[in-house]
């Protein structure tokens, strides 16, 4: 049974552009100089102060609306929660940046403070990221490396491995939060649209295999040195692989024994996450047990187990960054700016479409720049955010940074009064909690075969950043994926998949003949799709393309018409029939007094046939057009249109239309009135001149030019006066 529809029925006139500005009054619109823009952002008045206060403190927004009674019970409950997985990960983290534990803790404080101020999402967990973390402690290791001398910098005079290896580390994290905040004063903060959900996945999941390959030597409980650089994972696992015979066997039966515990649990909260109303922080019960087990066992002394150790009480004062080596670092400390707020901007954006509220990204990006800034004064490293805390500070009951704020004090108690507790924490339990928190970026492995399926060259961007990522490193991993993205967009743009569109019957709608049955195509009409800008690297190929689309070239036939005049220039000169002046041959015939109906030619002269009369260029996705794309498209216009082909073009985005009359495009074959609204208003505007010409092809003038090229043959070609134009339509 066939479905009822609405139905529509429009009634209006014909439009050409031309015609439809006739009949409509544009808006006469003035846009802005760079002057104007710059003299409204020095104006101030009072509204743009509270404006930009209270873009700046976002805090001011939500705490004037906050529901004390109804919030604050879940934000502390989701503060707690979120404390105890902070702090696990936090001292885990640390031995990814190449630091004792404690600055872990550091990294669990002091970014928060800050972010609660200045931050737009009212649910992200700011701190340590074992990504961030990892790129770190790739710096850390370079200007610091386990043997040999470090590098030569002023600053490390007087301080052990330890101490240089910290003041590079809060170093790298002052300059990326100097990056960050710059970006954000500048309003910069789209840059992030240019790492794609496809590049973050592959790099991340190539961050998770450093991670872990990282962190096989605490699980092992074997001593390998770190390394950095091109093929560093490969060299890495070659050290492990040599040295797994001394592997410690309390360290690897706890790591596995706290991986599976750890893992169920994460499962059971996973699956029961609407009947528990706060998640088992299960990696808080697990250290707890594994101190207690270590410390009443003696696992440091009777089992050589490598603990945490000597945990320092409070916090040290504020400290300056090193100048030589924002020097030597700069070249990593950018992208580590770049991916820290992709992934805090990309976390916090769920969160806020899930709450129906908005956050800015330029002001996303100044909070990550002071709250690095601000915990690089006090020794912590990379902040940004990890999906797994955050959503235990959402899934607990968290509405607003107040949760954040309480986890932030958890941290502060812990370093302050309960630290000495950690002090027998075997190094393999945060190896293996490290471990078992990269399941969610280690399953994106499957996302390949369903992007393979859905989008290759997407696919193609998640496996080259993966790739490159896991034997380059990171920082040169991320600049291929970003390489190999402009790659696939340069593709897509430079190599579009043009197609000629044909009628649905009875509708005004249009679609590629090829996908549909029984669709209506005039005779003689070809009507040519680009879905793409035209521009500088993509015009040759639309040329070509649309030579392919009307099955031959125009420039071949105004040649093979040209040589043809030619002949009968030179036969008419032999037997002085005609008036040699009338027949002078330009480059191409529109200055010749008459036309010849190239559908009837004698045997001896070929000419290839043209079979359309009209071509209509559909420009409906065309966004823009560059100087080098518009002289190739005059051209390509122009030669349609010598070889007596009407030109239309469609759906022309009017700032495009502007472009062309500033440009000089038009002139006196190439004209406004080829230009139409929609493509229905062009093809019925089409078939109504094709009408009209066969009522006037009747009134022609024939000259019969009877000539002999060779011997006895005879030539009949009839001559048409250019005024009365025989189009000769099907």
């Amino acid at each position: 049974m066939a479905t009822l529809r609405t139905q529509y029925v429009v009634n209006r006139p014909i439009y050409s552009e031309d015609s439809f500005a006739e009949d409509f009054e544009k808006v006469s619109r003035k846009h802005k100089t760079i002057l104007g823009h710059l003299k409204d952002y020095v104006t101030w008045d009072s509204k743009r102060a509270k404006n930009l206060a209270l873009r700046l403190l976002p805090i001011i927004g939500w705490l004037r609306t906050y529901r004390l009674r109804e919030w604050l019970p879940g934000d502390v409950v989701s503060g707690i929660s979120t404390g105890l997985v902070s702090i696990m990960q936090g001292l885990a983290f640390s031995l990814l940046a190449e630091l004792p534990p404690i600055y872990g803790l550091y990294t669990a404080f002091f970014p928060m403070l800050t972010y609660f101020f200045f931050g737009t999402s009212r649910h992200i967990s700011v701190g340590s990221f074992p990504v961030l973390s990892l790129m770190v402690g790739a710096v850390v290791l370079r200007l610091v490396p386990n043997e040999g001398d470090p590098a030569n910098i002023s600053a490390f005079q007087g301080l052990n491995k330890t101490e240089q290896r910290v003041l590079v580390a809060y170093s790298v994290t002052f300059l990326m939060g100097i990056f960050q905040l710059a970006m954000g004063i500048f309003q910069v903060g789209f840059i992030v649209v240019y790492l794609s959900d496809t590049l973050v996945s592959g790099f991340t999941t190539a961050a998770a295999v450093h991670i872990l390959v990282s962190q096989l030597k605490f699980v092992l409980g074997i001593d390998v040195k770190g390394m950095t650089g091109v093929f560093s994972i490969i060299r890495t696992l070659e050290k492990i692989f040599t040295g797994i015979t001394g592997t410690n066997i309390c360290d690897l039966v706890m790591s596995i024994v706290i991986m599976v515990v750890v893992f169920l649990v994460k499962i059971v909260n996973d699956k029961y996450i609407a009947k528990l109303k706060v998640p088992i922080p299960i990696e808080a019960i697990m250290t707890v047990i594994a101190c207690g087990v270590s410390y009443g066992f003696d696992f440091q002394n009777k089992f050589g187990v490598q603990v945490v150790g000597r945990m320092v009480s409070g916090y040290e004062p504020p400290s300056a960054p090193s100048v030589e080596v924002f020097q030597e670092s700069a070249l990593e400390a950018f992208p580590i700016a770049i991916v820290g707020f992709a992934v805090g901007f990309s976390v916090a954006k769920v969160y806020a479409i899930k709450h129906d509220y908005t956050i800015d990204g330029n002001q996303e990006l100044i909070a990550f720049g002071i709250s690095n800034m601000f915990g690089a004064s006090f020794r912590s490293f990379a902040a940004s955010t990890a999906l797994s805390r955050t959503a235990v500070q959402e899934s607990s009951g968290g509405k607003t940074q107040v949760a954040g704020l309480i986890s932030a004090m958890m941290a502060m108690i812990v370093t302050v009064a309960l630290g000495f507790l950690l002090q027998p924490l075997p190094t393999s339990v945060l190896g293996a909690l490290v471990i078992v928190n990269l399941k969610g970026m280690l399953m994106q492995f499957r996302e390949i075969p369903y992007l393979w399926r859905k989008d290759k060259p997407d696919c193609v961007v998640w496996v080259g950043t993966c790739l490159a990522s896991i034997l380059l490193g990171l920082d040169l991993g991320l600049a291929v994926g970003l390489g190999v993205e402009l790659l696939t967009v340069v593709f897509r743009t430079q190599f579009p998949r043009c197609s000629i569109l044909a009628n649905i019957p009875g509708t005004d709608l249009y679609k590629d003949r090829k996908d549909y049955l029984h669709m209506y195509e005039p005779k003689g009409v070809k009507i040519f799709r680009i879905p793409s800008p035209i521009f500088f690297a993509n015009i040759d190929f639309f040329r070509e393309k649309l030579v392919e689309a009307v099955g031959f070239n125009p420039l071949r036939i105004l040649r093979k018409r040209n040589k043809a005049l030619r002949k009968i220039q030179k036969s008419q000169q032999k037997q002085k029939e005609v008036n040699t002046e009338m027949l002078q041959m330009p480059t191409d015939n529109k200055e010749i007094p008459f036309q010849v109906d190239w559908n009837e030619l004698p045997a001896n002269i070929i000419v290839p046939r043209v079979d359309i009369h009209s071509l209509i260029l559909d420009f409906s996705a065309v966004s823009f057009l560059d100087i080098s794309a518009l002289k190739g498209l005059k051209m390509a216009l122009k030669e349609f249109i010598r070889i007596d082909v009407n030109v239309y073009i469609v759906s022309c985005d009017v700032y495009i239309q502007e472009k062309l009359h500033s440009c000089m495009f038009f002139d006196n074959e190439i004209k406004t009135s080829m230009f139409f609204p929609t493509l229905h208003d062009a093809l019925l505007d089409m078939l109504e001149k094709t009408r009209n010409d066969r009522g006037r092809s009747q009134v022609k003038i024939t000259t019969v030019l009877t000539d002999l090229l060779q011997g006895s043959n005879k030539m009949n070609v009839k001559l048409l006066p250019l005024k009365v134009l025989n189009r000769s339509h099907d």
